[in-house]
């Protein structure tokens, strides 16, 4: 059976890539073991505070930031979004919830190594991070606000530490955000298919990733270009 491999690169406090978790879903259920989704992160908002009053210097700065997001949370029925977002609570930085979920990563891939049975623990993790950001207004830059929303999914976060005190978790992240560059990945989120060839990048519609999905399918191997 052909299966379709794609590398989602995405940042957890970008809104773009929490609302694009539905057409991640809906991949799932239309294209099932066909197709393999790689969750890699990329850095949008390594520094929360420069990003913003930069970017939005001109534009209403954290209350400008704050009303795109919700006008755009509006558009999207299926997420919500805090009305104090960026308000109340200003993460300083996504970089410490990715280095965290990546060692919820490690650990269920040890988990599963140990089982023999997969354990999709960590992409409930990560959409239970966005959503405590967007839709619960808590700053998942803190260790004991991660370290709750992990305890809740069953995590032992004592290996969690441990990932992350012998740097295992750090070095998978310096590979994430790297890989990201030499990818020239623009930002979040990005799906890559086809071995780099095919990038679609930000607020791109399920039948534009299906049609992409299905041609890859038909033409195996990249034996001849997509026209995609």
């Amino acid at each position: 059976m052909s299966v379709v491999e794609i590398t989602y690169f995405s940042d957890v406090l970008c809104v773009w890539a929490y609302t694009s978790q539905a057409r991640i879903d809906a991949v799932k259920e239309a294209f099932g073991d066909s197709v393999q989704i790689e969750h890699r992160f990329c850095s949008v908002f390594g520094n929360t505070d420069r990003k913003i009053t930069s970017t939005w210097k001109d534009k209403g700065g954290y209350d400008g930031f704050n009303s795109h997001l919700r006008t755009i949370a509006q558009r999207f029925p299926h997420i919500e979004v805090h009305p104090d977002v960026w308000l109340k609570t200003r993460p300083s930085t996504s970089a410490s919830a990715h280095l965290f979920m990546i060692a919820v990563r490690q650990w269920q891939q040890k988990q599963e190594r140990e089982s023999g049975s997969a354990i999709p623990v960590f992409d409930k993790v990560m959409w239970a991070f966005r959503c405590a950001f967007f839709r619960d207004c808590r700053d998942i830059a803190r260790w004991d606000v991660q370290c709750d929303l992990a305890e809740a999914h069953g995590i032992d976060i004592n290996a969690i530490e441990r990932n992350i005190h012998n740097g295992t978790a750090f070095a998978s992240l310096a590979t994430d955000y790297q890989d990201a560059d030499k990818m020239c990945i623009e930002g979040s989120p990005s799906f890559v298919l086809n071995d780099g060839r095919q990038k679609l990048y930000g607020n791109v519609g399920f039948r534009i990733i299906e049609a992409n999905i299905q041609e890859l399918l038909r033409v195996p191997g990249g034996e001849q270009a997509s026209w995609c």
